[in-house]
Parts: C-alpha cells; structure tokens; sequence
C-alpha cells in the first residue's frame, strides 16, 4: 500500500553541511584522513562548570518537568545578561526556554505566518530559515546582498521588499555563512520599519572586532533567538531561547506546552552556569577562534579564494571559488573526496552565494593548517591540469 507524504514534508530542502559531513563520514570509515571544516560545531569541551552543575543536578533530582517558558533562574539570568551586556531591561516573562533555537523557530513561523504570508530573507542566509517558513505556511522573498557588505542587508533595500503580506524580516548576526556584523546604524534602520524584525542572535558572544549589538536596542517590539550552542560549546545540549513582544508571548507559549512541553531540567540549571560562572573559558576560546580566523582569512586570499569583507564574528569565511568551479556542490564533493577536506557548498545557503564556500575555523589551528595545505595542492594540480 502507497504511503502519502504531506507536501510540506516533501519540500523540505536536505541541509548540504550535514550531506557533506555524512559523505566525509563514510570516506573517514574506509580509511580516508579527513578534516572537517563544515559545521559550526566547537572543537572545544563544553566547560566545566556547566559540565558539574547538570552532574549536580541530576544527583539532586532535576529531572522532572518545569515551567513551560522556562526555569525562572534561567530566564532572570538572560535577562540579567541583556542588561549587562546590552543596557536593555527585558522582562523575564518575555523569555520562553526550549530545546535549541530550531524547535523555537518552528513555533515562531507557526504564529506569525498564515497560508502565503511572507517573511524577507536575505540571499544568502542560514540554510535551514527558508525551510522553516514553508513548513509553517509561509514564504520566504529573497534580497541579494552583496559580498563587500558582508552578506548583510541595506535597509533601504529591505524597506523595498515590503509587501501587504510581509510579516517579519529576518536577520542574522553576527551572521552564517559570512561571519559579519550588522552596523549599530543599520539595526536602528531596520527597527523603524513597519513590520517586526526577527533577530537570529546565536552567534554573539563570538566577535573579535567591533561590536556587536542587539535588536532591543533599538526596539522591544522584535524577535530575539538565542541560545547556548555556540558561545558555550554546548551544541549537544539543545539549549536556546526567545525574546519576543509583551503581546506574543502567551500564544507561544501555549504552543511550547502542546508541542515541546518544557526544556531538559537539569540542562536549564547547566545554562544558568554557563551565563554566571564561564567568563574565562568563553574568553579562552574567543582568543583562540580569533587566531584562526587571521590566519583562515590570509591564507585563503593567498590562495586565490576571494574573502572581499574580512569576517569578524561567528566561525566562518565565506571565500569566492567561482573561478575553479560555479557549482558549489560539485565543487565541495571534487574537494572532500581528492583531498579529505569538507567544506560546504555556498549554494546550500541561497543562490548568492552559488560558487562560493563555507569554510568553518572550528577546528584547531594545526587541522586548519593541514586542511588549507591540501587545498593549496588540490588548486595547483587542477590549474597543471587546464
């Protein structure tokens, strides 16, 4: 008997780093050294702290459910966070808890978009956004970006992709793919526009020059998604939250206890030490990303791979390869299997960035060091060969 999947469900896109990295899984299993430079999954341990409060608190018996928008300890800590680190006061009540920000965008996109209602999106962007807001319904409208702006939105250009059926902007920053930040003067820009911004905020804590800046410091009337993964090197742990509008926040919240219930007990209490007790690491870390950026970004230009805004967040180079081959993903494959090194095709993250390639510096400098040698060979060889 033929089974019929929902249209939805058949039009989800596959998610090319996790293609890349399972490709490079089999290669590695057959014997192959490869080196992965495709995810943004930390190298390092998530630190102790964190580590020895979720111990603890199993011991203790948190495992049980808890407040469906979260432990109150948890949130008074991010909203403590936002105002030491930001000077914006955020409610508490505002903040909902789940398992990661993906489960929370879900739930977003659910309540904001009816059938055919759009949300901006810039090209490129995060590959899993568009995906998001099909499955709720929506659909994504695409505004090209340009390389020297660091993939990032101009406000006007926004401004003009507005329709009557435009229900939020989404923006990320610091941003994957391309690693930049959005200028303090862009984000006020955007704040006044008359639809609410939904501000993908994972990677900050992970900026080594400039600054980078919060939507609600420029309105209370957006979306904030943020979480532990990244900074905290606590990807397994599935920890995020949401920020959202006074007005909004019960709708969602009914929507987390009829489809996630509550976050992991004792991995709440874990987050509550990594804002509180992990300064130093976060700080270890940063320096050490930092170093391998520097040294990511020159040596791809020497290599001929264009880099035209230099990335100065998150852990990524979104490096120009149109000259060696305008299929990403072919490219990405011709890479893995002759050289061992996984990298992701830009064409996973929209069609601007076609003939680009992610590479990731979440991996240690002496991996990146041989990754990039390789790839130095592989560009030689290929360039005999024409």
């Amino acid at each position: 008997m033929p089974i019929n999947l929902s249209r939805r469900s058949l039009e989800v896109t596959p998610f090319l780093a996790m293609e890349v990295m399972e490709q490079a899984k089999v290669l590695e299993a057959a014997g192959k050294d490869v080196i992965y430079l495709c995810l943004g999954e930390p190298d390092f341990p998530t630190p102790g702290p964190v580590t020895d409060t979720a111990v603890r608190a199993m011991q203790q018996g948190a495992t049980s459910y808890t407040h469906s928008l979260g432990l109150p300890e948890l949130r008074d800590a991010i909203s403590a966070h936002y105002r030491n680190r930001y000077g914006v006061d955020v409610d508490p009540g505002r903040i909902l808890v789940s398992a990661g920000t993906s489960p929370l965008m879900l739930l977003l996109f659910s309540a904001l978009l009816e059938e055919g209602d759009e949300i901006v999106l810039t090209d490129p962007s995060y590959a899993c956004y568009p995906n998001f807001i099909r499955f709720a319904g929506g659909v994504p409208t695409w505004l090209r970006t340009r390389p020297e702006d660091g993939f990032q939105p101009r406000p006007a250009e926004v401004a003009a992709m507005l329709t009557p059926r435009t229900r939020g902007v989404l923006i990320n920053s610091p941003s994957n793919p391309a690693g930049s930040v959005l200028p303090a003067g862009w984000l006020e820009e955007l704040s006044s526009l008359p639809v609410p911004m939904i501000s993908d905020e994972i990677y900050h804590g992970l900026t080594y020059e400039g600054e980078e800046h919060s939507i609600l410091e420029f309105t209370d009337e957006a979306f904030v998604l943020g979480g532990f993964s990244k900074t905290y090197a606590m990807t397994g742990w599935r920890l995020g939250f949401l920020i959202a509008p006074e007005s909004c926040i019960r709708p969602l919240q009914s929507l987390h206890q009829n489809f996630m219930i509550c976050a992991n007990h004792f991995v709440q209490r874990a987050g509550i030490a990594a804002l509180t007790e992990c300064q130093a690491e976060i700080e270890q870390m940063r320096k050490a990303y930092d170093a391998r950026r520097r040294y990511m970004v020159q040596r791809l230009r020497e290599l001929g791979l264009g880099v035209q805004a230099t990335p100065v967040s998150a852990f990524y180079v979104l490096a120009d390869a149109r000259h060696l081959d305008g299929d990403s993903q072919k490219l990405a494959m011709e890479i893995l299997q002759q050289t061992g090194v996984a990298v992701t095709p830009g064409i996973d993250f929209g069609p601007g960035a076609e003939g680009f390639l992610r590479f990731s510096y979440a991996n240690s400098l002496e991996n990146i060091k041989k990754a990039l040698d390789r790839i130095e060979r592989f560009i030689g060889q290929r360039g005999e060969k024409s």
